[in-house]
């Protein structure tokens, strides 16, 4: 303890002397695994802190394959003291990042050096970024599910208020009312990969009020109550796909390019497809468009969501530099004050100044749909869950056969139930 308390006092330390200017230059490791527009978007904030930082902390940037080989690298590193100084990192994959003890608490007087605190961020993602209390990551956005629309087409029928915004969609009635009436010809109500559906079932398992994993209470859907609203909501992603109201089978690109031809009313994908819809709009290759919450089927306002976030690597064996520590809180808090050219990737700051900014309120379409961070649906807190883990193969192996008529969705829910159980 008393160790423990000397590392925060020196971290404190390190931090005004860094402020102050009295501090060597520091030079940060950070590893992350952003691609795509996100890695074009996260390689300026970084040059823009080596900019305004120059000659005090230089962010020395690696980028490493999404998925299985990061995570995989980043715990076996940490794991020999050679990971990186700072990281970006799922807030679903925190459970077992803790459990495998690649990652080193971030305690709240370390926060409070640099002028952060857990209610300068969303709530969800405040609360995703621990285990058991006990700080792991500082979030930096939110993305999530949402509902991508022609505005054209949904005008024509009436689905469009005076504020712009589609009316009419919430309810299940009204919802798949719109999807019938926009399902003819060669023309779809919704258009959506098979291999997300999952993430369609699991808003719709949390609209119910759902439980996924309760480890006091018997492990995932702990009640018949829970895994008969997964059934539900499997069921419902089924009825759509019966009655031909999206493709039974459609790979991702495929299912972009039926919303952007303009053979589909709706899409449902995460914010991060923003970007691309913005880029074709700009070139004069898309219609007019927009994108909102996903509609209100069942008991309350839910979407599946998750996290980028930073974390700092335990780094076990190596001696802990109090300075260095100082100089990545400084930059966690750099890019989260500086997060709006982020939400230009379709993203949520997490940041509420951000988030609450003008700045960001103006830009659309994403502080039309920026609520559902209020409403946010995390993946469960186990080991189990995040991005290239067991929970991912479950609803691959049996939620998603059974959205399209191949496994009935209450056999599906049991089976995943007990797979994941079994696991545990």
């Amino acid at each position: 303890m008393r160790k423990s308390i000397r590392r925060l006092a020196l971290a404190s330390t390190a931090f005004f002397a860094l402020a102050t200017g009295a501090m060597a230059q520091q030079t940060v490791v950070w590893w992350d695994f952003l691609a795509g527009g996100d890695g074009v978007r996260m390689k300026a904030l970084i040059d823009g802190f080596n900019k305004e930082h120059e000659g005090q902390i230089t962010i020395e940037g690696t980028t490493l394959e999404w998925g299985t080989p990061f995570y995989t690298k980043l715990q076996t590193s940490s794991a020999i003291g050679e990971g990186p100084d700072i990281a970006t990192y799922h807030l679903s994959r925190i459970p077992l990042a803790v459990d495998s003890g690649t990652l080193s608490p971030i305690t709240d007087e370390e926060l409070a050096a640099v002028g952060l605190a857990d209610d300068q961020f969303t709530p969800a993602a405040a609360e995703a970024a621990k285990v058991d209390g006990t700080r792991y990551a500082v979030p930096f956005d939110q993305h999530g599910l949402i509902l991508y629309y022609n505005k054209a087409m949904l005008a024509a029928e009436g689905y469009i208020g005076d504020d712009g915004l589609p009316k009419g969609l919430d309810g299940m009635e009204n919802f798949e009312a719109a999807l019938a009436k926009f399902t003819h010809d060669d023309q779809v109500g919704l258009s959506m990969p098979t291999g997300d559906r999952y993430r369609a079932v699991y808003s719709f398992f949390g609209q119910q009020g759902g439980t996924m994993f309760d480890a006091d209470a018997g492990g995932f859907f702990p009640t018949d109550e829970d895994l008969a609203k997964l059934t539900t909501a499997t069921a419902t992603m089924a009825r759509w796909v019966e009655k031909g109201w999206t493709p039974k089978q459609i790979e991702s690109p495929a299912a972009l390019a039926t919303f952007t031809s303009g053979k589909a009313a709706f899409f449902i994908m995460g914010n991060w497809e923003v970007p691309t819809m913005t880029d074709l709009n700009a070139k004069g290759e898309l219609f007019d468009w927009g994108a909102v919450q996903l509609p209100v089927l069942f008991d309350k306002s839910a979407a599946w969501s998750d996290s980028h976030a930073f974390v700092i690597p335990a780094n076990a064996g190596k001696e802990a530099d109090p300075e260095k520590r100082a100089a990545v809180l400084q930059v966690i808090k750099w890019m989260d004050e500086h997060s709006i050219s982020w939400a230009g990737a379709g993203h949520i700051p997490a940041f509420n100044a951000v988030r609450d900014s003008a700045e960001f309120k103006a830009l659309k379409p994403q502080s039309d749909y920026a609520g559902f961070a209020a409403t946010a649906v995390f993946d469960p807190r186990t080991i189990l869950a995040g991005p290239a883990a067991p929970l991912g193969d479950a609803w691959t192996n049996y939620i998603v056969p059974a959205t399209s008529g191949e496994i009935d969705p209450a056999e599906a829910a049991t089976q995943m139930r007990d797979d994941l159980n079994g696991q545990l």
